[in-house]
């Protein structure tokens, strides 16, 4: 649960990357607002904006609709894009001036032209241009109110070469994996320095650690910086101890893995996680042995999983002691794979509710347990989870294994 606290405070990396890019004679206001239902109030409605540009997570699109019809019933234009707008652009269209499909890079010095003359376009589709990140513009963080947020976020890559059925990450809008030049994603952190002495970065990318010779050439550089940071990777980093050193010795402070699930058989469909089943365990103890925590997640109701699922996750975490660990509901995201299957099965309970597309909701028929069984065992799960006596305990062995350790990680230097 204290993950999705994180994904909420971030700000909007896409809306700040387009504002970055955007010339200097235009006057730029950024909102963020992690609440819309109850914080729509907080944009300034009045007739000074000349174009308005919404990005917003399924969960919260209904309210990023009405927000869009607000602006536009005031005349104000209104351009929209993001993951679930590339997905479901018709949907969208009824509610946005236009819309923007795929990377919005590629086409927001059209649409800000066009806005100029007076001649939006319904459509500006992406999704067909080749945008290379070499070309990435730097984001306008100096929009934000830093005392907002625990973390910003840096994107290093987009895309992922792995193909989850159930993800809903950045191969939504990228159809192929692409790397930013190291020299933009050092210039992006020193900007951040500027306005953030002592910084936590998030990089956001789908599975950082794909080329590992690009970040052997990275991390050093992060080192000199003296951050602290985070990111989203799978266990084979475990196999490249080199790699896991200069990690521990650049600031990186936890790396978050999809597990999925606690037992073999329900990896059937992930090949290659299902192949490193058998080195999970050992995977996390390598990792946690240089002072790095795992952030070890697991999904509920996956296919072949039934009611042993919720002690089988417990027994897990126990017996790999995780630092930590988060569980979410099996979730079908509109343009993913898996929405496409449960929905050709007649399983989604309600196709078009997104209020439920938040990880921990349930919207779609289990086959090997009962609906009401997966959220009762959820919800048990998360209390023998996060109770204060098992998360004493999960952070007290990472710590008593850490001293440990033959590994020298305490004569490295540690980020102010």
């Amino acid at each position: 649960m204290e993950r999705s606290k994180q994904i909420a405070s971030l700000p909007s990396l896409g809306l700040l990357t387009l504002a970055g890019m955007t010339p200097k004679h235009h006057e730029i206001h950024y909102f963020g607002i992690p609440d819309l239902s109850s914080k729509v109030t907080a944009v300034d409605l009045d007739d000074r904006f000349d174009l308005v540009a919404i990005s917003s997570y399924s969960a919260q699109i209904n309210e990023a609709y009405e927000l869009a019809l607000r602006f536009r019933a005031r005349g104000i234009p209104v351009v929209m894009g993001g993951t679930h707008v590339t997905a479901l652009p018709n949907e969208a269209k009824k509610y946005a001036t236009s819309v923007m499909l795929g990377e919005g890079e590629a086409v927001w010095p059209e649409v800000l032209r066009d806005a100029e003359q007076g001649e939006l376009k319904l459509v500006y589709d992406a999704r067909k241009l080749d945008f290379s990140l070499d070309d990435a513009p730097m984001p306008a963080f100096e929009l934000l109110d830093i005392s907002k947020y625990n973390r910003l976020t840096v994107q290093t890559s987009r895309g992922c070469p792995r193909d989850c059925e159930f993800c809903a990450g950045s191969n939504l809008i990228c159809s192929c994996y692409k790397q930013k030049p190291i020299e933009k994603v050092l210039a992006e952190i020193d900007r951040i320095c500027e306005i953030w002495p002592h910084p936590f970065i998030e990089f956001a990318d789908d599975n950082s650690f794909v080329n590992r010779a690009y970040w052997k050439r990275l991390l050093p550089e992060l080192g000199k910086r003296r951050i602290k940071w985070f990111t989203e990777t799978d266990l084979s980093v475990a196999e490249d101890p080199e790699l896991l050193q200069m990690m521990r010795a650049s600031g990186c402070a936890q790396v978050l893995i999809g597990l999925e699930s606690p037992t073999a058989a329900p990896l059937s469909g992930l090949d290659w996680k299902q192949k490193r089943f058998a080195q999970y365990k050992e995977a996390i103890r390598t990792i946690q042995s240089h002072g790095i925590t795992v952030n070890g997640c697991f999904i509920v109701g996956l296919d072949g999983q039934t009611t042993a699922v919720f002690d089988d996750i417990y027994a897990f975490v126990r017996d790999a002691e995780l630092y930590e660990v988060q569980i979410t509901i099996l979730t079908p995201f509109p343009g993913t794979a898996l929405y496409e299957r449960l929905k050709k099965a007649n399983r989604l309970i309600e196709p078009t509710n997104w209020k439920k597309c938040t990880l921990f909701d349930l919207n779609f028929r289990p086959l090997e347990m009962t609906a009401q069984e997966l959220r009762e065992g959820f919800h048990a799960l998360t209390r023998k989870l996060y109770s204060d006596t098992f998360t004493v305990w999960r952070h007290g062995i990472f710590k008593q294994n850490l001293r440990q350790t033959s590994i020298p990680w305490k004569n490295m230097r540690r980020c102010a």
